[in-house]
């Protein structure tokens, strides 16, 4: 838990921003893009943009249960299973039972799954060059983003300022 320093009550807006002037608009909207961008890249490899963020997970770990996946992926298991289900069936992921906790399923990687690796390193230098960005500003670009999502406070559906 990180110490913020407390600061006064907030103050109304003078203006409205416009909508170009919201934060949550352009991140909105520069997620849409950058999945618009990359999901003719992900085509070439057959996953959808969520299978492919499964498929990173694993190519970390090795294997995981679904409960520990979901979390890495901030999803939840409602929507991770059917997913998985999906992967199974194209031969990436292959899911069993923990021998140490049956009430655990476990995920990892298929031969198919290990081998699509060696593809995506492929794709996504060509998806780096599509970008025409240089690479050091992308990775400054991540790292503000991942910066934000530490320092902009827990990810929550109540209202911080509920009395408002």
């Amino acid at each position: 838990m990180r110490n913020k320093p407390k600061s006064a009550a907030p103050a109304p807006l003078k203006e409205l921003p416009k909508l170009d002037e919201h934060l949550c608009f352009a991140l909105y909207a520069a997620g849409n893009h950058m999945t618009r961008l990359f999901v003719p890249f992900l085509k070439k490899l057959d996953v959808t943009y969520p299978q492919y963020l499964v498929l990173v997970v694993l190519w970390e770990c090795d294997a995981m249960s679904v409960g520990e996946l979901a979390a890495a992926l901030v999803m939840d298991l409602g929507s991770i299973s059917p997913m998985l289900k999906r992967m199974e069936k194209k031969g990436l992921v292959v899911r069993g039972r923990d021998p140490n906790d049956e009430r655990r399923v476990v995920v990892s990687l298929s031969a198919k799954g290990h081998a699509l690796r060696a593809r995506t390193k492929q794709m996504l230098g060509e998806f780096y060059c599509y970008l025409s960005v240089p690479v050091d500003e992308l990775e400054d670009l991540r790292d503000r983003l991942h910066r934000f999502t530490v320092l902009a406070g827990p990810s929550t559906t109540t209202p911080i300022h509920a009395e408002m």
